[in-house]
């Protein structure tokens, strides 16, 4: 039986920039760095990408884990530009805050791009959806956990 979420992954274009803004700006902990090739072929015959080699960084916020790939052979390509919240697929990251418009202030003082300001969606639920490093789309949320 299907017991659980237990972690979303993301492909980013560099690495170290996403660990910059998930490690130190959103406050994610390292739990594992693993470099390219590591494992042999494995990875490549998980993914369907036989000889892919990446390295994974596996991150932890609150017992939950976000696994960073950056492929370095075969190196990804970009979503396109146009890629909509609406569109089919994954849309974005959820996070949990404890204070929506503070962590908003402090993320915009950093230079990260936000949709809009904080809205209330509901009585005491609080959203707001901004930018990561390669365009992908983060939700910060509060209230009713």
């Amino acid at each position: 039986m299907i017991r659980r979420l237990e972690h979303a992954a993301l492909s980013v274009s560099d690495m170290d920039r996403s660990l910059a803004f998930y490690r130190d700006l959103l406050g994610m902990t390292v739990i594992r760095d693993l470099a390219p090739g590591l494992g042999g072929n494995k990875l490549g015959t998980v993914v369907g990408m036989p000889h892919c080699r990446a390295r994974i960084v596996h991150l932890d916020l609150g017992g939950t884990m976000l696994e960073l790939f950056q492929y370095v052979d075969p190196v990804g390509r970009a979503l396109p530009t146009d890629h909509r919240q609406a569109d089919i697929g994954f849309t974005h990251i959820g996070l949990s805050s404890n204070d929506v418009r503070a962590d908003y202030g402090r993320l915009k003082a950093e230079g990260v791009a936000f949709i809009s300001e904080p809205v209330e969606f509901r009585a005491g639920v609080w959203i707001v959806y901004f930018r990561g490093p390669d365009g992908e789309v983060c939700e910060l949320r509060q209230g009713e956990e």
